[in-house]
């Protein structure tokens, strides 16, 4: 049975939260059939505003609506949330608290076609370094359900990026999901493969594949990019005693950084990082993007044979 879109399910998992609870509103950009806000706009057209092109109006609307007592969540593509409104999100939202929500729709490369002006490798360090704000990259629609009705009931903005594309599922209906809290997926002895998003599925196939060599790789999720779960993070560098982070994200400022930034504090231990290596893409298949740019389970287990050379 094919997986729902993490867009897809992100849409369902709106209008089950609008059901339970009536302050929830929902804007979009003029994007809502990508989004799959619509969903939300057909069941409870009262509370779904479209702006139209206007993203930083958008915001300055979300702001007003917080302010009032609802729970706005915002709907776009994640470079014009980040990017183009992140003024408005940074001034408007961010810095009084206000209790919104914001849904990077179609991140990292997964905009595949439409090139770099639409592709966005970035969105995990503009919002790691806004203060104020908690940052998520989700790892499969099962979990964007989850992350809806835990950003509505964590208070203060949340930013969360979604896939555009149906991806292998890592996780269950049964599975713990708690904003700041990591998951593991398998304890390992030789080295730790933290991954986030679409990374996941990469993670746990590379260590199914050092495996066979007889190496035990031990695979952490991180879910939550800010506040990120240090206990976890330490936990598994005194553990294995090395690191692969795995981020569908510039290598710069993600995941990989706020690693590196808790190992340097706490505990250095040898590290290496698969994600994107500081460049811009091109317009192409999603799945030939991601092995141009190393975002494999091959490049996991390379990377991973590496810093076991260092420990």
């Amino acid at each position: 049975m094919q997986p729902l879109t993490m867009r897809e399910a992100y849409g369902q998992a709106l209008v089950a939260l609008g059901e339970s609870n009536p302050d929830v509103v929902v804007l979009d950009a003029d994007v809502s059939k990508s989004s799959r806000s619509t969903l939300f706009g057909e069941r409870f057209p009262e509370r779904f505003f479209n702006v139209g092109i206007a993203e930083s109006n958008m915001m300055s609307v979300a702001a007003g609506l917080a302010a009032s007592g609802k729970i706005p969540f915002v709907n776009s593509f994640s470079f014009l949330l980040t990017l183009r409104a992140g003024e408005q999100l940074r001034t408007g939202i961010a810095y009084p608290r206000l209790n919104v929500k914001v849904a990077g729709a179609y991140c990292g490369l997964s905009d595949s076609f439409d090139g770099p002006t639409h592709q966005d490798p970035m969105d995990l360090a503009v919002m790691r370094a806004m203060p104020n704000m908690t940052v998520i990259s989700v790892s499969d629609s099962i979990q964007a359900k989850k992350v809806v009705a835990a950003a509505a009931a964590w208070p203060g903005p949340v930013y969360f990026r979604l896939n555009r594309n149906a991806l292998p599922e890592v996780s269950t209906e049964d599975s713990p999901f708690e904003i700041g809290k990591a998951i593991w997926h398998r304890r390992g002895a030789d080295v730790t493969l933290i991954a986030t998003g679409i990374m996941v599925h990469r993670a746990l196939e590379a260590a199914r594949l050092l495996e066979t060599d007889g190496l035990k790789a031990g695979v952490l999720e991180v879910h939550t990019i800010k506040p990120i779960d240090t206990e976890a993070v330490m936990s598994a560098a005194r553990e294995t005693g090395a690191i692969v982070t795995a981020e569908e994200h510039n290598i710069y400022g993600g995941l990989g950084g706020a690693v590196a930034e808790l190992l340097v504090e706490h505990g250095p231990v040898p590290m290496e990082r698969v994600g994107i290596r500081d460049t811009f893409a091109e317009s192409g298949d999603y799945e030939a993007l991601l092995a141009k740019y190393g975002l494999t389970s091959q490049a996991v287990v390379d990377a991973a044979r590496k810093v076991m050379r260092r420990k």
